[in-house]
Protein backbone atom coordinates (compact mmCIF):
# COMPACT_ATOMS: atom_id res chain seq x y z
CA UNK A 1 0.00 0.00 0.00
CA UNK A 2 1.04 2.93 -0.86
CA UNK A 3 1.58 6.21 2.02
CA UNK A 4 -0.27 9.39 1.40
CA UNK A 5 1.40 12.37 1.98
CA UNK A 6 2.80 13.35 4.93
CA UNK A 7 0.51 15.43 7.16
CA UNK A 8 2.41 19.34 7.57
CA UNK A 9 0.90 22.14 10.07
CA UNK A 10 -0.56 25.24 8.84
CA UNK A 11 1.89 26.79 10.53
CA UNK A 12 5.17 24.80 8.55
CA UNK A 13 3.07 24.94 5.34
CA UNK A 14 3.03 29.21 6.01
CA UNK A 15 6.46 29.21 6.92
CA UNK A 16 8.07 27.09 3.95
CA UNK A 17 5.18 28.94 1.13
CA UNK A 18 6.72 32.31 2.30
CA UNK A 19 10.15 30.96 1.26
CA UNK A 20 8.93 29.50 -1.85
CA UNK A 21 7.04 32.72 -2.61
CA UNK A 22 10.56 34.79 -2.39
CA UNK A 23 12.06 32.46 -4.43
CA UNK A 24 9.73 32.53 -6.90
CA UNK A 25 10.94 36.36 -7.74
CA UNK A 26 14.32 35.38 -8.00
CA UNK A 27 15.99 35.45 -11.27
CA UNK A 28 17.67 31.60 -10.67
CA UNK A 29 14.89 29.53 -10.64
CA UNK A 30 16.53 26.38 -9.10
CA UNK A 31 15.94 27.19 -5.40
CA UNK A 32 11.90 28.06 -6.20
CA UNK A 33 11.86 24.74 -8.69
CA UNK A 34 13.49 22.53 -5.23
CA UNK A 35 11.30 24.79 -2.41
CA UNK A 36 7.90 23.81 -4.58
CA UNK A 37 8.96 19.85 -4.92
CA UNK A 38 9.22 19.92 -1.16
CA UNK A 39 5.64 21.65 -0.64
CA UNK A 40 3.85 20.42 -3.49
CA UNK A 41 2.46 16.67 -1.53
CA UNK A 42 1.57 18.83 1.37
CA UNK A 43 0.02 22.08 -0.62
CA UNK A 44 -2.14 19.02 -2.53
CA UNK A 45 -3.33 17.82 1.12
CA UNK A 46 -4.43 20.53 2.15
CA UNK A 47 -7.90 21.28 2.39
CA UNK A 48 -8.33 24.92 2.68
CA UNK A 49 -9.43 26.77 -0.85
CA UNK A 50 -6.40 29.07 -0.55
CA UNK A 51 -3.83 26.30 -0.66
CA UNK A 52 -5.74 24.36 -3.34
CA UNK A 53 -5.60 27.17 -5.77
CA UNK A 54 -1.78 28.42 -4.44
CA UNK A 55 -0.79 25.31 -5.70
CA UNK A 56 -1.61 25.31 -9.77
CA UNK A 57 -0.61 28.85 -9.33
CA UNK A 58 2.89 28.16 -8.26
CA UNK A 59 2.89 25.65 -11.15
CA UNK A 60 1.99 28.27 -13.57
CA UNK A 61 5.01 30.19 -12.47
CA UNK A 62 7.18 27.07 -12.88
CA UNK A 63 5.70 26.58 -16.43
CA UNK A 64 6.84 29.86 -16.81
CA UNK A 65 10.27 29.45 -15.67
CA UNK A 66 10.75 26.63 -18.47
CA UNK A 67 9.09 28.14 -21.00
CA UNK A 68 6.03 26.71 -21.42
CA UNK A 69 3.54 29.33 -21.68
CA UNK A 70 0.41 27.23 -23.20
CA UNK A 71 1.05 25.22 -19.47
CA UNK A 72 1.37 28.43 -17.35
CA UNK A 73 -2.22 29.59 -18.88
CA UNK A 74 -3.87 26.38 -18.18
CA UNK A 75 -2.43 26.34 -14.52
CA UNK A 76 -3.82 29.98 -14.28
CA UNK A 77 -7.24 29.21 -14.91
CA UNK A 78 -7.26 25.95 -12.61
CA UNK A 79 -6.15 28.66 -9.88
CA UNK A 80 -8.98 31.33 -10.96
CA UNK A 81 -11.50 27.91 -10.74
CA UNK A 82 -10.65 27.35 -7.01
CA UNK A 83 -10.46 31.43 -6.38
CA UNK A 84 -14.20 31.74 -6.31
CA UNK A 85 -14.09 29.75 -3.15
CA UNK A 86 -11.73 31.68 -1.60
CA UNK A 87 -12.94 34.70 1.22
CA UNK A 88 -12.39 38.46 0.83
CA UNK A 89 -9.21 38.58 2.74
CA UNK A 90 -5.59 40.03 2.05
CA UNK A 91 -4.06 36.42 1.36
CA UNK A 92 -6.67 36.09 -1.68
CA UNK A 93 -5.84 39.45 -2.50
CA UNK A 94 -2.12 38.75 -2.75
CA UNK A 95 -3.00 35.45 -4.78
CA UNK A 96 -5.08 37.15 -7.67
CA UNK A 97 -1.73 39.18 -7.63
CA UNK A 98 0.41 36.67 -7.83
CA UNK A 99 -1.65 35.25 -10.90
CA UNK A 100 -1.94 38.78 -12.34
CA UNK A 101 1.71 39.13 -12.31
CA UNK A 102 2.05 35.49 -13.84
CA UNK A 103 -0.30 36.73 -16.50
CA UNK A 104 1.93 39.84 -17.11
CA UNK A 105 4.30 37.72 -17.90
CA UNK A 106 2.84 35.83 -20.23
CA UNK A 107 1.82 38.59 -22.32
CA UNK A 108 -2.10 37.77 -21.71
CA UNK A 109 -2.02 41.69 -20.99
CA UNK A 110 -6.05 41.78 -20.53
CA UNK A 111 -6.38 39.45 -18.17
CA UNK A 112 -3.38 40.61 -15.55
CA UNK A 113 -5.31 43.58 -15.87
CA UNK A 114 -8.73 42.27 -14.56
CA UNK A 115 -7.12 40.34 -11.79
CA UNK A 116 -4.88 43.21 -10.89
CA UNK A 117 -8.13 45.52 -10.60
CA UNK A 118 -9.83 42.76 -8.72
CA UNK A 119 -6.06 42.70 -6.03
CA UNK A 120 -6.18 45.78 -5.79
CA UNK A 121 -9.90 46.71 -4.46
CA UNK A 122 -9.64 43.65 -2.19
CA UNK A 123 -6.30 45.54 -0.62
CA UNK A 124 -8.18 48.57 -0.11
CA UNK A 125 -10.58 46.51 1.90
CA UNK A 126 -7.85 45.10 3.70
CA UNK A 127 -5.72 48.35 4.69
CA UNK A 128 -6.73 49.18 8.48
CA UNK A 129 -5.18 45.05 9.15
CA UNK A 130 -1.45 45.31 8.20
CA UNK A 131 -0.20 41.99 7.45
CA UNK A 132 2.61 39.86 5.76
CA UNK A 133 -0.46 38.90 3.01
CA UNK A 134 -0.97 42.36 2.55
CA UNK A 135 2.22 43.57 2.13
CA UNK A 136 2.86 40.97 -0.56
CA UNK A 137 0.19 41.65 -2.30
CA UNK A 138 0.96 45.41 -2.56
CA UNK A 139 4.37 44.19 -3.76
CA UNK A 140 3.44 41.80 -6.31
CA UNK A 141 0.72 44.39 -7.43
CA UNK A 142 3.26 47.31 -7.93
CA UNK A 143 5.58 44.66 -10.00
CA UNK A 144 3.04 43.93 -12.21
CA UNK A 145 1.39 47.20 -12.93
CA UNK A 146 4.86 48.58 -13.45
CA UNK A 147 4.79 45.50 -16.22
CA UNK A 148 1.66 47.08 -17.37
CA UNK A 149 3.62 50.38 -18.02
CA UNK A 150 0.95 51.67 -15.07
CA UNK A 151 4.13 53.41 -13.07
CA UNK A 152 1.93 55.84 -11.41
CA UNK A 153 -0.27 53.16 -9.77
CA UNK A 154 3.01 50.98 -9.48
CA UNK A 155 4.42 53.42 -7.06
CA UNK A 156 1.59 53.90 -5.14
CA UNK A 157 1.48 50.33 -4.83
CA UNK A 158 5.06 50.36 -3.53
CA UNK A 159 4.75 53.36 -1.27
CA UNK A 160 1.45 51.34 0.57
CA UNK A 161 3.35 47.87 0.54
CA UNK A 162 6.10 50.02 2.41
CA UNK A 163 3.77 51.60 5.03
CA UNK A 164 2.31 48.39 6.14
CA UNK A 165 6.18 46.97 6.03
CA UNK A 166 6.89 50.02 8.78
CA UNK A 167 3.78 48.52 11.25
CA UNK A 168 5.33 44.28 10.87
CA UNK A 169 8.69 43.44 12.52
CA UNK A 170 10.40 42.13 9.36
CA UNK A 171 13.47 44.08 8.64
CA UNK A 172 13.94 41.89 5.60
CA UNK A 173 10.13 42.56 4.01
CA UNK A 174 11.19 46.37 4.78
CA UNK A 175 14.37 46.63 3.22
CA UNK A 176 12.58 44.99 -0.36
CA UNK A 177 9.80 47.13 -0.24
CA UNK A 178 12.43 50.54 0.21
CA UNK A 179 13.89 48.95 -3.01
CA UNK A 180 10.95 47.98 -5.24
CA UNK A 181 9.89 52.04 -4.13
CA UNK A 182 13.03 53.29 -5.37
CA UNK A 183 12.77 51.28 -8.44
CA UNK A 184 9.34 52.40 -8.99
CA UNK A 185 10.10 55.81 -8.07
CA UNK A 186 12.98 56.44 -10.67
CA UNK A 187 11.13 54.06 -13.70
CA UNK A 188 8.32 56.88 -13.53
CA UNK A 189 10.78 59.15 -13.03
CA UNK A 190 12.49 57.86 -16.33
CA UNK A 191 9.11 58.26 -17.85
CA UNK A 192 8.53 62.21 -16.93
CA UNK A 193 12.29 63.69 -17.78
CA UNK A 194 10.94 61.86 -21.69
CA UNK A 195 8.13 63.78 -21.49
CA UNK A 196 9.57 67.07 -20.36
CA UNK A 197 8.49 66.79 -16.98
CA UNK A 198 11.89 67.77 -15.35
CA UNK A 199 10.57 69.36 -12.32
CA UNK A 200 8.26 66.25 -10.99
CA UNK A 201 10.74 63.80 -12.12
CA UNK A 202 13.40 65.29 -10.05
CA UNK A 203 11.08 65.10 -6.96
CA UNK A 204 10.93 61.76 -7.63
CA UNK A 205 14.03 60.90 -8.27
CA UNK A 206 14.79 62.74 -4.59
CA UNK A 207 12.13 60.25 -3.08
CA UNK A 208 13.98 57.23 -4.88
CA UNK A 209 17.31 58.33 -3.47
CA UNK A 210 15.52 58.70 -0.15
CA UNK A 211 14.05 55.03 -0.02
CA UNK A 212 17.42 53.73 -0.95
CA UNK A 213 19.40 55.38 1.58
CA UNK A 214 16.90 54.44 4.40
CA UNK A 215 17.30 50.86 3.08
CA UNK A 216 21.12 51.10 3.83
CA UNK A 217 20.44 52.17 7.08
CA UNK A 218 18.42 49.11 8.21
CA UNK A 219 19.75 46.55 10.16
CA UNK A 220 20.01 44.37 6.87
CA UNK A 221 22.12 42.64 4.85
CA UNK A 222 20.80 41.96 1.85
CA UNK A 223 21.98 38.58 -0.97
CA UNK A 224 24.64 40.61 -3.93
CA UNK A 225 22.13 40.72 -6.44
CA UNK A 226 19.68 42.92 -4.38
CA UNK A 227 22.69 45.11 -3.24
CA UNK A 228 23.78 45.84 -7.05
CA UNK A 229 19.78 46.49 -7.73
CA UNK A 230 19.32 48.89 -5.07
CA UNK A 231 23.10 50.76 -6.40
CA UNK A 232 21.89 50.63 -10.01
CA UNK A 233 18.23 51.97 -8.39
CA UNK A 234 19.95 54.78 -6.88
CA UNK A 235 22.41 55.81 -9.99
CA UNK A 236 19.19 56.08 -12.27
CA UNK A 237 17.47 58.15 -9.57
CA UNK A 238 20.79 60.45 -9.73
CA UNK A 239 20.80 61.01 -13.52
CA UNK A 240 16.96 61.58 -13.54
CA UNK A 241 17.44 64.48 -10.96
CA UNK A 242 20.06 65.73 -13.14
CA UNK A 243 23.16 65.11 -11.57
CA UNK A 244 24.58 63.29 -14.94
CA UNK A 245 28.16 62.84 -13.74
CA UNK A 246 27.67 62.34 -10.75
CA UNK A 247 25.72 59.27 -11.11
CA UNK A 248 28.62 57.61 -14.26
CA UNK A 249 30.84 56.58 -11.84
CA UNK A 250 28.36 54.61 -9.76
CA UNK A 251 26.51 53.03 -12.22
CA UNK A 252 29.90 51.92 -14.22
CA UNK A 253 31.25 50.50 -11.49
CA UNK A 254 28.07 48.72 -10.30
CA UNK A 255 28.30 47.08 -14.04
CA UNK A 256 31.40 45.71 -13.87
CA UNK A 257 30.28 43.65 -10.24
CA UNK A 258 26.91 42.71 -12.40
CA UNK A 259 28.92 41.69 -15.35
CA UNK A 260 30.89 39.11 -13.02
CA UNK A 261 28.45 37.91 -10.99
CA UNK A 262 24.86 38.80 -11.86
CA UNK A 263 22.03 37.20 -13.63
CA UNK A 264 20.77 37.81 -17.08
CA UNK A 265 17.83 40.11 -16.22
CA UNK A 266 20.29 41.90 -13.65
CA UNK A 267 22.84 42.41 -16.62
CA UNK A 268 19.79 43.39 -18.64
CA UNK A 269 18.36 46.15 -16.08
CA UNK A 270 22.22 47.62 -15.83
CA UNK A 271 23.41 47.95 -19.18
CA UNK A 272 20.04 49.77 -19.59
CA UNK A 273 20.21 52.37 -17.08
CA UNK A 274 23.66 52.89 -18.43
CA UNK A 275 22.60 52.96 -21.66
CA UNK A 276 20.38 55.65 -20.83
CA UNK A 277 22.81 57.46 -18.93
CA UNK A 278 25.30 57.59 -21.82
CA UNK A 279 22.78 58.76 -24.62
CA UNK A 280 22.06 62.10 -22.00
CA UNK A 281 25.82 62.92 -21.78
CA UNK A 282 26.27 62.59 -25.11
CA UNK A 283 23.31 64.83 -25.97
CA UNK A 284 24.61 67.36 -23.76
CA UNK A 285 27.86 66.99 -24.58
CA UNK A 286 27.56 66.22 -28.46
CA UNK A 287 29.70 63.57 -27.68
CA UNK A 288 29.50 60.97 -30.47
CA UNK A 289 32.08 58.46 -28.91
CA UNK A 290 29.27 57.86 -25.61
CA UNK A 291 26.40 57.42 -27.97
CA UNK A 292 27.89 54.41 -29.89
CA UNK A 293 28.52 53.07 -26.39
CA UNK A 294 25.06 53.70 -25.13
CA UNK A 295 23.60 52.31 -28.54
CA UNK A 296 25.99 48.98 -27.75
CA UNK A 297 24.51 48.72 -24.35
CA UNK A 298 21.07 49.34 -25.51
CA UNK A 299 21.39 46.08 -28.06
CA UNK A 300 23.19 44.08 -25.08
CA UNK A 301 20.08 44.58 -22.40
CA UNK A 302 17.25 44.04 -25.48
CA UNK A 303 19.06 40.47 -25.98
CA UNK A 304 19.33 39.99 -22.15
CA UNK A 305 16.05 41.12 -21.43
CA UNK A 306 14.33 38.99 -24.29
CA UNK A 307 16.15 35.71 -23.11
CA UNK A 308 14.66 36.34 -19.70
CA UNK A 309 11.37 37.15 -20.69
CA UNK A 310 11.23 40.47 -19.94
CA UNK A 311 9.06 41.91 -22.96
CA UNK A 312 8.27 45.22 -21.50
CA UNK A 313 11.89 46.39 -21.20
CA UNK A 314 12.49 44.46 -24.71
CA UNK A 315 10.50 46.97 -26.10
CA UNK A 316 11.82 49.66 -24.59
CA UNK A 317 15.24 48.75 -26.14
CA UNK A 318 13.82 48.60 -29.06
CA UNK A 319 12.14 52.44 -29.03
CA UNK A 320 15.28 53.93 -27.70
CA UNK A 321 17.88 52.01 -30.21
CA UNK A 322 15.54 54.06 -32.83
CA UNK A 323 15.62 57.48 -31.04
CA UNK A 324 19.08 57.09 -30.21
CA UNK A 325 20.01 56.27 -33.91
CA UNK A 326 18.05 58.89 -35.04
CA UNK A 327 20.23 61.10 -32.44
CA UNK A 328 23.43 60.24 -34.07
CA UNK A 329 21.82 61.01 -37.77
CA UNK A 330 21.14 57.37 -38.73
CA UNK A 331 17.59 57.30 -40.11
CA UNK A 332 18.15 53.70 -41.90
CA UNK A 333 19.37 52.60 -38.60
CA UNK A 334 16.59 54.44 -36.61
CA UNK A 335 14.16 53.02 -39.27
CA UNK A 336 15.28 49.58 -38.25
CA UNK A 337 14.71 49.74 -34.49
CA UNK A 338 11.60 51.43 -34.64
CA UNK A 339 9.71 48.93 -37.28
CA UNK A 340 10.88 46.50 -34.49
CA UNK A 341 9.14 48.12 -32.09
CA UNK A 342 5.89 48.79 -33.71
CA UNK A 343 5.74 45.29 -34.74
CA UNK A 344 6.47 44.15 -30.41
CA UNK A 345 3.69 46.57 -29.75
CA UNK A 346 0.84 47.35 -32.29
CA UNK A 347 -1.78 49.77 -31.81
CA UNK A 348 -4.37 47.74 -29.80
CA UNK A 349 -1.72 47.28 -27.20
CA UNK A 350 -1.09 50.93 -26.53
CA UNK A 351 -5.22 51.76 -26.69
CA UNK A 352 -5.84 48.95 -24.19
CA UNK A 353 -3.05 50.25 -21.66
CA UNK A 354 -4.70 53.87 -22.29
CA UNK A 355 -8.55 52.32 -21.42
CA UNK A 356 -7.14 50.26 -18.51
CA UNK A 357 -5.15 52.82 -16.81
CA UNK A 358 -8.68 55.03 -17.56
CA UNK A 359 -10.14 52.66 -15.57
CA UNK A 360 -7.87 52.51 -12.74
CA UNK A 361 -8.12 55.83 -12.69
CA UNK A 362 -12.30 56.08 -12.21
CA UNK A 363 -12.20 53.19 -10.25
CA UNK A 364 -10.01 55.40 -7.64
CA UNK A 365 -12.48 57.91 -7.81
CA UNK A 366 -15.15 55.91 -7.73
CA UNK A 367 -13.78 54.80 -4.34
CA UNK A 368 -13.17 58.24 -3.26
CA UNK A 369 -17.32 58.98 -3.96
CA UNK A 370 -18.24 56.28 -1.83
CA UNK A 371 -16.04 57.35 0.63
CA UNK A 372 -17.06 60.58 0.73
CA UNK A 373 -21.00 59.98 0.99
CA UNK A 374 -20.22 57.49 3.45
CA UNK A 375 -19.29 60.13 5.46
CA UNK A 376 -21.69 62.77 4.37
CA UNK A 377 -23.92 59.79 5.87
CA UNK A 378 -22.24 59.23 9.14
CA UNK A 379 -22.43 63.50 9.42
CA UNK A 380 -26.43 63.39 7.99
CA UNK A 381 -27.46 60.86 10.79
CA UNK A 382 -24.97 61.02 13.85
CA UNK A 383 -24.54 63.55 16.64
CA UNK A 384 -20.68 64.90 16.46
CA UNK A 385 -20.69 65.92 20.25
CA UNK A 386 -22.25 63.22 21.40
CA UNK A 387 -21.55 60.06 18.52
CA UNK A 388 -25.05 59.07 19.28
CA UNK A 389 -27.90 58.73 16.25
CA UNK A 390 -29.33 62.10 15.85
CA UNK A 391 -33.00 63.20 15.47
CA UNK A 392 -32.92 62.57 12.04
CA UNK A 393 -31.71 59.05 12.75
CA UNK A 394 -33.75 58.68 15.83
CA UNK A 395 -37.19 59.50 13.23
CA UNK A 396 -35.45 57.21 10.06
CA UNK A 397 -35.30 54.42 12.99
CA UNK A 398 -38.48 55.46 14.79
CA UNK A 399 -40.43 55.15 11.37
CA UNK A 400 -39.43 51.41 10.51
CA UNK A 401 -40.53 50.22 13.74
CA UNK A 402 -44.01 48.09 13.34
CA UNK A 403 -46.15 48.89 16.56
CA UNK A 404 -48.41 45.89 18.10
CA UNK A 405 -46.35 42.59 16.60
CA UNK A 406 -44.58 43.18 19.85
CA UNK A 407 -44.18 45.07 22.99
CA UNK A 408 -42.09 48.67 22.56
CA UNK A 409 -41.09 51.38 24.83
CA UNK A 410 -39.91 54.42 24.24
CA UNK A 411 -38.04 56.83 27.02
CA UNK A 412 -37.06 60.34 26.79
CA UNK A 413 -34.68 61.93 28.87
CA UNK A 414 -33.76 65.54 29.83
CA UNK A 415 -30.74 66.80 32.39
CA UNK A 416 -31.86 68.28 34.94
CA UNK A 417 -31.13 72.17 35.41
CA UNK A 418 -29.04 72.04 31.90
CA UNK A 419 -29.36 75.89 31.34
CA UNK A 420 -27.85 76.62 34.71
CA UNK A 421 -24.66 74.48 34.22
CA UNK A 422 -23.93 76.25 31.00
CA UNK A 423 -24.66 79.68 32.65
CA UNK A 424 -22.89 78.83 35.95
CA UNK A 425 -19.74 77.55 34.25
CA UNK A 426 -19.51 77.55 30.61
CA UNK A 427 -20.78 75.65 27.50
CA UNK A 428 -17.46 73.71 27.62
CA UNK A 429 -18.56 72.04 30.82
CA UNK A 430 -22.69 71.52 29.29
CA UNK A 431 -20.53 69.80 26.35
CA UNK A 432 -18.77 67.74 29.05
CA UNK A 433 -21.87 67.03 30.37
CA UNK A 434 -23.86 65.99 27.77
CA UNK A 435 -20.92 63.29 26.74
CA UNK A 436 -20.90 62.21 29.88
CA UNK A 437 -24.96 61.52 30.17
CA UNK A 438 -24.66 59.97 26.36
CA UNK A 439 -21.59 57.56 27.78
CA UNK A 440 -23.72 56.55 31.22
CA UNK A 441 -26.83 55.86 29.06
CA UNK A 442 -24.89 54.00 26.21
CA UNK A 443 -23.41 52.12 29.48
CA UNK A 444 -26.28 51.14 31.41
CA UNK A 445 -28.72 50.60 28.59
CA UNK A 446 -29.94 47.02 27.70
CA UNK A 447 -27.78 45.00 24.68
CA UNK A 448 -30.62 45.66 21.77
CA UNK A 449 -31.94 49.26 23.18
CA UNK A 450 -31.03 52.22 20.70
CA UNK A 451 -30.38 55.32 22.26
CA UNK A 452 -30.08 58.70 20.97
CA UNK A 453 -29.38 62.63 20.88
CA UNK A 454 -33.06 64.32 20.38
CA UNK A 455 -32.39 67.82 21.16
CA UNK A 456 -30.08 69.95 23.30
CA UNK A 457 -30.33 68.04 26.29
CA UNK A 458 -32.36 65.96 25.76
CA UNK A 459 -32.32 62.14 24.40
CA UNK A 460 -34.57 59.27 23.10
CA UNK A 461 -33.99 55.97 24.46
CA UNK A 462 -35.66 53.22 22.07
CA UNK A 463 -36.89 49.61 23.92
CA UNK A 464 -37.44 46.65 21.70
CA UNK A 465 -40.01 44.22 23.46
CA UNK A 466 -39.91 46.08 26.59
CA UNK A 467 -42.99 46.02 28.56
CA UNK A 468 -44.05 49.32 30.14
CA UNK A 469 -42.68 47.58 33.85
CA UNK A 470 -39.64 46.33 32.53
CA UNK A 471 -39.12 49.82 30.61
CA UNK A 472 -39.43 51.46 34.17
CA UNK A 473 -36.94 49.26 35.69
CA UNK A 474 -34.02 49.73 33.14
CA UNK A 475 -34.60 53.57 32.93
CA UNK A 476 -34.72 53.65 36.76
CA UNK A 477 -31.49 52.17 36.43
CA UNK A 478 -30.08 54.76 34.07
CA UNK A 479 -31.44 57.44 36.41
CA UNK A 480 -29.37 56.18 39.20
CA UNK A 481 -26.55 55.52 37.23
CA UNK A 482 -26.63 59.58 36.15
CA UNK A 483 -27.08 60.60 39.86
CA UNK A 484 -24.75 58.50 41.57
CA UNK A 485 -21.74 59.30 38.95
CA UNK A 486 -18.72 61.19 39.86
CA UNK A 487 -18.94 64.96 38.60
CA UNK A 488 -16.37 66.71 40.73
CA UNK A 489 -13.88 66.87 37.90
CA UNK A 490 -16.23 69.56 35.91
CA UNK A 491 -16.21 71.53 38.98
CA UNK A 492 -20.40 72.03 38.68
CA UNK A 493 -22.49 73.70 41.98
CA UNK A 494 -24.58 70.27 42.12
CA UNK A 495 -24.67 67.02 40.89
CA UNK A 496 -26.36 65.74 37.12
CA UNK A 497 -29.26 64.49 37.82
CA UNK A 498 -31.93 62.96 34.78
CA UNK A 499 -35.74 62.97 34.39
CA UNK A 500 -37.61 60.12 32.56
CA UNK A 501 -40.49 60.14 31.12
CA UNK A 502 -41.94 56.44 29.57
CA UNK A 503 -44.77 55.04 27.30
CA UNK A 504 -45.45 51.80 25.81
CA UNK A 505 -47.50 50.38 23.15
CA UNK A 506 -48.16 46.99 23.96
CA UNK A 507 -48.60 43.91 21.60
CA UNK A 508 -51.31 43.60 19.83
CA UNK A 509 -53.68 40.46 21.97
CA UNK A 510 -53.59 37.21 19.65
CA UNK A 511 -56.11 36.96 16.78
CA UNK A 512 -56.68 40.68 17.12
CA UNK A 513 -55.69 43.25 14.92
CA UNK A 514 -53.07 46.04 16.41
CA UNK A 515 -53.70 49.26 17.47
CA UNK A 516 -53.35 52.19 15.09
CA UNK A 517 -50.97 53.87 16.97
CA UNK A 518 -47.87 55.84 15.41
CA UNK A 519 -44.92 56.33 17.05
CA UNK A 520 -45.47 60.15 17.56
CA UNK A 521 -48.24 59.66 19.43
CA UNK A 522 -46.10 57.27 21.90
CA UNK A 523 -43.42 59.75 21.73
CA UNK A 524 -45.66 62.56 22.77
CA UNK A 525 -47.25 60.68 25.41
CA UNK A 526 -43.41 59.73 26.91
CA UNK A 527 -42.94 63.51 26.84
CA UNK A 528 -46.26 64.09 28.55
CA UNK A 529 -44.76 62.11 31.72
CA UNK A 530 -41.43 63.99 31.35
CA UNK A 531 -42.67 66.56 31.83
CA UNK A 532 -44.95 65.72 34.94
CA UNK A 533 -41.36 63.91 36.15
CA UNK A 534 -40.37 67.48 35.80
CA UNK A 535 -42.99 69.38 37.68
CA UNK A 536 -42.69 66.22 40.19
CA UNK A 537 -39.49 67.20 41.45
CA UNK A 538 -37.22 66.22 38.98
CA UNK A 539 -34.65 63.13 38.88
CA UNK A 540 -37.07 60.71 38.67
CA UNK A 541 -38.59 58.01 35.92
CA UNK A 542 -42.41 58.75 35.49
CA UNK A 543 -44.92 56.23 33.12
CA UNK A 544 -48.24 55.24 33.19
CA UNK A 545 -48.85 53.58 35.91
CA UNK A 546 -48.64 54.98 39.67
CA UNK A 547 -46.97 58.44 40.65
CA UNK A 548 -43.33 57.26 41.90
CA UNK A 549 -42.02 58.24 45.15
CA UNK A 550 -39.50 61.09 45.16
CA UNK A 551 -36.07 60.27 45.58
CA UNK A 552 -36.33 61.17 49.48
CA UNK A 553 -39.21 59.23 50.14
CA UNK A 554 -37.31 55.57 48.41
CA UNK A 555 -34.43 56.59 50.88
CA UNK A 556 -36.94 57.35 54.16
CA UNK A 557 -38.99 53.48 52.73
CA UNK A 558 -35.51 51.72 52.89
Amino acid sequence: MTPGPARVSPGTLQAAFWRVLDASEREDPAPFVALLDEIDAPLAAAPEPGWAAWRPALHARRSLVEGDVEAATGEVALAREFLEHCPVSAETALLMAYLAHIEAASDHLDSAMLLAVDASLLTDGQAAQPSRALLQAHRWLSMTLSGLDLEELAVAHAVRGHQVARALPDVGDRWRLLLLAARQHVELAQTLRRRGETERAARLATEAIACASEARELPWEPGPAEADLLDVAQGWALMCRGDLDAAVGPVRRARRTVQREGGLWLRGYTDLVLARLLAALARRDGDVVLGEEAIGLLVEASGEFAASGDRRRYRQCLLELGQDNADLGRPAEALHWLEAYRAETGRAHARGREMWAEMFVRRSRLREAERQAAVLRRHALEDPLTGLGNRRSAERRLGALRLGEEPLSLAVVDVDRFKAVNDDTSHTHGDAVLRRVADLLREHSRTDDEVFRWAGDEFLVVLPTATEAQAVVVMERLRSAVAGADWADLELSEPVTVSIGVATAPAAPEGQPSPVVGWRALFDTADLHLFSAKRLGRNRVRSHGPTDPTPAERGASA
